[in-house]
């Protein structure tokens, strides 16, 4: 505003004035440059695509509908009211620019488009993982950044138009055939299907992306009842506790997710061979120390983050792929396989969860006795960008706090490991079992250890490190396994999701591996028909399954007894 008045001053305004009659040329060129400019913003952002592989120069080739509608609306106002409705119909561009560069982002991200719905509190999320990985300082100035970046894109827009609003008006004459002309155009090459470079010449982009937007308000809106009932559904809801996992009576049950570990690691031909190799040599190692596995594949409901879908997916037995069911299904009660467990009274369960770092109320739909968060854990060495702790560490202080002691009941435990989240430095480095100490011994390997940016900046180095770091959290579970790992110890373990598409590429699926490791033979004979591959390493044909499947399938196969709730 301070601006504005300033440029009202009559004796700004005269020597803007003497300025321009000084110099005719220069002002009228300036004059016709800032019309140009105005025009291509506001033709830019009405044909930007929402996803990044739209980015081309083909797709700014086209006649978008709504400039011609625009123009003509503009040109049937009377002065007031054209610049009120200038002003509102920029900033709309503006906040539609802004919401097909969110869309852009979590596509990149999350192999899906933004919701208006949902997403907004994975804004803050992302400026959390920020500031993990980055530092607050660079967090702050991020969001700062962005929120001025927003304000200022629609402020130009909505100025943008008012400026060719009035260009429109004062040449009324020639702009009000010309536009009549510009339809004409639209109208034939929409009807002959026109096309340049494969692309259609009449174009409505905007209304194709309110219309997008529009559809997932109203599809969130309709899948929020549906779900609701649907979650309280469940085949085992009102399963007795003796008839709930009676197979697996007496043994240690660990269920561990490993972060980002996707199919990706095991099939890309820069990362697959040290992720590979590292499979191969671990089965070797269980097999020599008694351990059998089995493979197969997964499905994830979640792609490239918001890792909690893909863990209450699994342990649900239901499809959460958005936040709205995630928060619908954990404010329920409907069994979780941790949770199936507790409920025989046969097993304390606990959970390790060095990612959380604030209050976890979901602790309890999960079905675990305690909970061990980032801070519980005794660790007093340096954290590796987002991740809290090394991998080793928290798995030996879950020897140390829980699974190595003296209990009445065996162990039913969900642990989460985070070395291998994203952005993949620095990676921490394996110590000696006995070294770990409080996790001092880390600063040295923190302090040596890659830096944040260099490796964000360059796809084939965060290919490259996301597979070491996969390598690394492989390793520290299976020798965790080796070491201490008993007659009746059977770990579950498998990815939450797949790494970002910077990583995984644009066109891969979502499939993670899953494996079941135990001494006991009768573990995995009990799985048999699954048809799960031998070893750590799933074949590129074993089963695949939706993530959601998971619950049913183990409960099943470990002779639970469905007794169903209805929803």
């Amino acid at each position: 505003m301070p601006v504005f008045t300033h440029l009202r001053d009559p004796r700004i305004r005269t020597r803007l004035r003497d300025a321009r009659d000084a110099h005719p040329v220069a002002a009228r060129t300036l004059r016709r440059a800032v019309h140009v400019l105005a025009a291509a913003l506001v033709v830019g952002a009405l044909l930007m695509p929402n996803t990044a592989l739209g980015l081309r120069p083909d797709r700014f080739t086209r006649i978008p509908a709504e400039a011609i509608i625009g123009a003509v609306l503009l040109l049937a106002l009377p002065r007031r009211p054209r610049i009120v409705v200038a002003a509102l119909y920029g900033a709309g561009i503006g906040v539609l620019t802004v919401l097909n560069l969110l869309d852009i982002g979590f596509t990149e991200y999350l192999g899906r488009g933004f919701n208006v719905v949902l997403d907004w509190g994975l804004l803050d999320d992302a400026q959390s993982y920020v500031a993990d990985s980055m530092g607050s300082a660079t967090a702050t100035a991020a969001a700062v950044g962005a929120v001025v970046l927003v304000l200022l894109l629609v402020g130009v827009m909505a100025l943008a138009t008012v400026r060719l609003g009035n260009l429109l008006a004062r040449h009324r004459v020639h702009a009000t055939p010309g536009a009549l002309i510009a339809g004409t155009v639209w109208v034939t090459c929409a009807a002959l299907g026109v096309q340049v470079a494969g692309m259609p010449v009449a174009s409505d982009p905007a209304v194709d992306a309110l219309t997008g937007q529009t559809q997932r308000v109203v599809d969130t809106l309709r899948d929020e009842a549906a779900f609701a009932k649907e979650a309280r559904a469940d085949a085992f809801g009102a399963t007795p506790p003796d008839q709930l996992v009676p197979d697996l009576r007496g043994k240690d049950v660990v269920l561990a997710f490993i972060e980002s570990y996707g199919r990706t690691a095991v099939e890309d031909p820069l990362i697959a061979p040290g992720v590979v190799h590292t499979l191969d040599t671990r089965t070797a190692a269980l097999t020599k120390a008694g351990y059998h596995a089995r493979s197969g594949w997964l499905t994830s409901a979640t792609y490239g983050g918001n890792s909690w879908l893909g863990h209450s997916t699994t342990l649900s037995g239901l499809w959460i792929d958005n936040q709205q069911r995630y928060r619908t299904v954990t404010s329920g009660d409907h069994l979780t396989l941790t949770k199936a467990f507790r409920k025989t009274g046969a097993w304390d369960t606990v959970g390790v969860m060095p990612g959380v770092q604030k209050a976890w109320p979901e602790a309890e739909w999960h079905g675990l006795d305690k909970v061990y968060d980032a801070f519980d854990l005794g660790y007093e060495g340096p954290k590796f960008s987002w991740s809290t702790m090394p991998d080793q560490y928290a798995l030996e202080a879950f020897q140390r706090l829980e699974h190595g002691r003296k209990r009445d009941k065996p162990l039913m435990s969900e642990v989460i490991l985070t070395s291998s989240h994203q952005p993949w430095a620095p990676i921490p480095e394996l110590v000696g079992w006995d070294e770990l100490g409080d996790g001092s011994v880390f600063d040295a390997i923190e302090k040596a250890g890659r830096k944040t940016s260099d490796v964000m900046a360059d796809s084939t180095e965060s290919r490259r490190e996301y597979g070491r770091s996969i390598e690394y959290s492989l390793t520290s579970l299976t020798q965790w396994l080796e070491r201490y790992g008993t007659d009746d110890t059977v770990l579950v373990f498998l990815g939450d999701h797949q790494p970002i598409s910077r990583v995984s590429g644009r066109n891969a699926g979502r499939d993670v591996p899953v494996s079941i490791v135990a001494k006991d033979p009768e573990v995995l004979e009990k799985i048999d028909a699954w048809n799960w591959t031998e070893g750590l390493r799933p074949a590129q044909d074993a089963p695949v399954w939706k993530m959601s499947s998971f619950r049913d399938r183990f409960l099943t196969a470990y002779g639970s007894v469905p007794h169903p709730t209805e929803g």
